[in-house]
């Protein structure tokens, strides 16, 4: 007999039975043994980006592979909301996606049509229906996959622009819409304060986001990978907090060592003999 397998709990329910706002650290290497790294660490949930990464299908496959022995949710992220890609990542496997660049509940909408399959109604889900071929529902070994695959499945869209700010509200109304994920950088590069994450007017806006998804009751993220920036979203409301990626921990902490035995202490470090 085929095992019967059951699927990982869902950011979705994490966040819903978590006491304390979920730590998350971003993986951005495109490695497996960087991912099993991060996964490792002790943090709630890891992001694997290949909006900004050289992330392809079978990169991101090989990571869920190698972070499937640690606690840590897999958050996914496509390089955009595309219902063919979005499609593939299910496929693949990953549960809990993170939509970039969302600016409207419209364009949400649409979103939440790619991770439902269909159902029979005008506005019903558009998902290609492959479960037996792919290792969402473990090559067909999860029982009763295809009627239940959306509650398999946490969606959370990314509000970073200033239209996706003015219709906030209803983007995190959006039914199928779990959660939102404000993304600094983009918002100030969209309000033109391009580098500006920590501007006033920027940090207003990112507020007003939490406040939103906190008011709709949902949870609400915020990338920060400055402290007193997460701290202050913490304070706010934010429900899950990325605090570091893993190409930056190791650029700076590289420089800091390497700078602390050459420009700063060379003079005060002896040469070994040999």
């Amino acid at each position: 007999m085929p095992l019967r397998l059951s699927l990982p709990a869902t950011l979705r329910e994490r966040l819903d039975a978590a006491d304390r706002p979920l730590i998350g650290l971003w993986a951005c290497a495109g490695s497996p043994v960087t991912a099993e790294i991060v996964a490792g660490s002790g943090c709630d949930w890891v992001l694997l980006d290949a909006e900004h990464s050289p992330n392809g299908l079978e990169s991101i496959l090989a990571q869920l592979y190698a972070m499937s022995a640690y606690p840590a949710a897999p958050l996914v992220r496509p390089p955009f909301g595309d219902t063919v890609t979005i499609k593939q990542y299910l496929d693949l496997g990953a549960q809990n996606l993170l939509v970039p660049m969302v600016d409207s509940a419209e364009q949400a909408a649409e979103i939440v049509r790619a991770v439902r399959y269909p159902d029979g109604s005008a506005g019903g889900g558009v998902r290609g229906v492959g479960s037996a071929l792919a290792r969402s529902a473990r090559w067909n070994r999860v029982e009763g996959y295809l009627g239940r695959a959306s509650e398999t499945i946490s969606l959370t869209v990314q509000i970073e622009s200033r239209a996706a700010v003015e219709d906030v509200e209803r983007i995190v109304a959006t039914d199928g819409v779990d959660a939102i994920f404000v993304g600094p950088s983009d918002l100030a590069a969209s309000m033109g304060l391009l580098g500006q994450q920590s501007h006033p007017d920027v940090v207003a806006a990112v507020l007003r986001a939490i406040a939103a998804a906190r008011a709709a009751g949902k949870p609400a993220g915020v990338n920060a990978f400055v402290p007193a920036d997460a701290e202050r979203y913490i304070e706010a409301g934010a429900a899950f907090v990325a605090v570091g990626a893993d190409v930056a921990i190791l650029a700076r902490q590289t420089e800091a060592l390497v700078d602390r035995f050459t420009a700063s202490g060379s003079a005060a470090v002896p040469r070994a003999s040999y």
